[in-house]
């Protein structure tokens, strides 16, 4: 036998043992025998670097380094699920199945919270990986994919292959990684999921290498080229390949059995090695999935049952408070850490005055938390029963905790507020909301580089962000700051000139005016000096502008501070304008509407773009105010709300027609 032959016997023999270490967790040899092998296949690859193989099991160890990563376009679209929350929503997603598929069988799996990604084999050899992205196009993080053990390099199948799944991080990798974290005291993750998107996206791969990412496969995309019919054979398929499939599964025939599988799944969640958020339920025929297709987001034969919040008991250590960039006061929960949905959790916001007295919290209580969608840790309430006289009532402070000023409860609010308007807190996180991604898109400026920047003393207004660049040489002496990142930070601070007024509108800040507010008020005045110039009488005849948020904005130029900011801004080159969006007229003009359910022709942010162009005000929920109700597949509370008040009813085909009509009139 010949070099080259070991060469490749070898890669053979370290790749099966790859697949029983991590996909079957029976290995066959001792990690002795592993590593003498892996060290005899690394010396003879540098010995013969013409015989380079990129899916050679010993470059899952050594990292390559990229620029970036190459945008790729799916074959096809990765689609997002629907969600269902209780039996009774399960039921009706199975009835309508059923409806159009005689005797329906449904696989349920596991829901894993993790970054969804697509293998590509050719020949029997890994070519590609390829993450979700928006559905239609990802990024190739083939160099990352290769660190993870349990994905195959070589199949024994020679035909083109397209298996999609999950990647995540095992519990047991994401808290190491974060005592890794605190101990070189670095910013701790947030969840799993996050950690293992930002492994993925590490352009080291060595690094991902290090994070110890794992994946399960439950999407055999070109099954019908194989001849396979169903979901579980499918499955079956990929175990043969040697792919990670969860056991964990079921095939079940109605909504009795999958809610009772879910259940029995449910309740070992907590003793897996990986989080799930909820679990998926399939139509097992294949040709029959085909049949039904999908909507412009979601495939009609699957939706996603998410979990309940879970709750746990913890301490209510302290209650801290933050100072906002308006000036609102924020009391915050400081909790004994207790892990919480798959996170550790040592923290929540209270909101206000009101929410601590209502709930009645005392510093050293019992309290219930859980996370509110799974994401947003909140304290639920205390457990009074609990308490052993050691708790102690909690005094809202009467002054700002930054600068001492006194802090004011305006009327009709449940806030408190620090009113001066140079308290260093309020500086800081206006200017992190300026820069922030809703509003001026300052991608360089950071929250954490925005408080560097701010104590070095080269921020301290808003104006400050576009005088930087006077300041590059003294950047330049300052450690971590490199010629290619300075650059990088003035280039994208003079590329957010460019941005609408509607934009810089809700960067400034001006208290009562959000986003949508901004928008509004940029669309109906045009320029900056229209807005300045108007009165409180033409504010609140505009649609969604009370009489609160006209008072907010009047006073808000009325201050000197303000129309300084401004001017300097205007000087510097900030676009002070907002071009004119050509309104059809229509049924909808002037209008409120309100979306719900699954949409087939159009996304979401598609109708509500056309609705607005129609003159229409979409809004997020049903009063008596609603004027029309637009409604898809699988509406739920909206639309029977909007039975119970009267309020008219749309379905999409006639939607669709109407903004046909309406364009053709115009």
């Amino acid at each position: 036998m010949n070099e080259q032959q070991r060469i490749e016997e070898l890669r053979k023999l370290l790749e099966k043992y790859s697949i029983e270490y991590y996909v079957y967790d029976k290995p066959s040899v001792s990690d002795q025998e592993y590593d003498r092998l892996m060290q005899e296949l690394m010396a003879l690859e540098e010995k013969h670097p013409e015989l380079y193989d990129p899916n050679s099991p010993s470059q899952r160890i050594i990292g390559a380094v990229l620029d970036g990563f190459e945008k790729v376009e799916h074959q096809t679209q990765m689609l997002s699920l629907g969600n269902v929350f209780n039996y009774e929503e399960i039921q009706a997603f199975v009835e309508r199945i059923q409806e159009s598929v005689k005797d329906a069988e449904f696989v349920v799996e596991c829901k894993y919270d993790g970054l969804a990604m697509a293998l590509l084999y050719d020949n029997g050899r890994f070519t590609r990986a390829i993450t979700r992205g928006d559905g239609f196009v990802g990024e190739d993080v083939s160099n990352n994919i290769r660190t993870i053990g349990s994905i195959p390099m070589y199949i024994e199948e020679t035909r083109h292959i397209e298996i999609r799944g999950e990647v995540y991080m095992p519990k047991k990798s994401f808290e190491e990684l974060n005592a890794k974290q605190e101990k070189e005291g670095k910013a701790l993750f947030a969840n799993p999921r996050n950690a293992a998107a930002g492994s993925i996206r590490q352009l080291d791969s060595s690094i991902c290498a290090q994070r110890k990412l794992d994946a399960y496969w439950y999407y055999f995309q070109n099954a019908a080229d194989f001849g396979i019919t169903s979901q579980e054979e499918a499955l079956e398929k990929m175990e043969q390949l040697h792919f990670r499939v969860n056991p964990l599964r079921k095939v079940c025939r109605n909504t009795a059995q999958i809610w009772d599988f879910i259940q029995s799944i449910h309740e070992q969640r907590e003793e897996l090695p990986y989080e799930i958020d909820g679990m998926v339920i399939k139509l097992n025929s294949l040709p029959d999935q085909a049949r039904l297709g999908s909507t412009a987001k979601a495939p009609r034969y699957a939706t996603a049952y998410k979990f309940p919040a879970q709750e746990v008991q913890t301490r209510l250590k302290d209650i801290t408070i933050t100072v906002g960039r308006t000036g609102k006061i924020t009391p915050n929960a400081v909790l004994e850490p207790v892990r919480v949905a798959g996170t550790t959790v040592s923290a929540a916001q209270l909101h206000n005055e009101d929410m601590i007295a209502s709930k009645d919290l005392r510093i050293g209580d019992i309290v219930v938390v859980r996370k509110a969608g799974e994401i947003i840790p909140e304290v639920v309430s205390s457990i009074k029963e609990r308490r052993d006289g050691t708790q102690k009532p909690y005094a809202f402070p009467k002054e700002c905790p930054v600068c001492g000023s006194k802090l004011v409860r305006l009327e009709g609010e449940s806030a408190h507020y620090c009113i001066n308007q140079d308290c260093p807190a309020r500086v800081v996180e206006s200017m992190i909301h300026f820069a922030s991604r809703d509003a001026m898109d300052i991608d360089s400026l950071g929250d954490k580089k925005i408080e560097q920047l701010h104590e070095f003393g080269f921020l301290n207004s808003i104006e400050d962000i576009y005088f930087l660049k006077n300041h590059r040489e003294a950047l330049l002496e300052k450690r971590g700051y490199q010629v290619k990142s300075v650059d990088h930070m003035l280039e994208t601070i003079e590329e957010s000139k460019k941005q609408p007024l509607g934009v810089l509108l809700y960067g400034l800040g001006i208290r009562q005016v959000g986003k949508k507010a901004a928008m509004i008020l940029a669309h109906h005045f045009g320029t900056m000096e229209n807005l300045r110039n108007t009165t409180l009488e033409e504010l609140v005849q505009i649609r969604d502008i009370g009489q609160i948020t006209a008072e907010s904005i009047l006073a808000f130029f009325q201050e000197e501070k303000n129309r300084h900011l401004i001017q300097v801004l205007q000087e510097q080159g900030l676009n002070m304008e907002q071009e004119k969006e050509k309104i059809h007229a229509s049924r909808f003009s002037n209008k409120t509407v309100v979306l719900t359910g699954t949409l087939e022709h159009y996304t979401r942010t598609e109708a509500k773009k056309i609705l607005e162009s129609l003159g229409a005000n979409v809004a997020g929920s049903v009063s008596k105010k609603t004027d029309y109700v637009i409604y898809g597949t699988a509406a739920g509370s909206k639309l029977e709300k909007a039975r119970n008040l009267g309020v008219a009813l749309m379905s999409e085909e006639e939607f669709v027609q109407e903004v046909s009509n309406a364009l053709e009139e115009n």
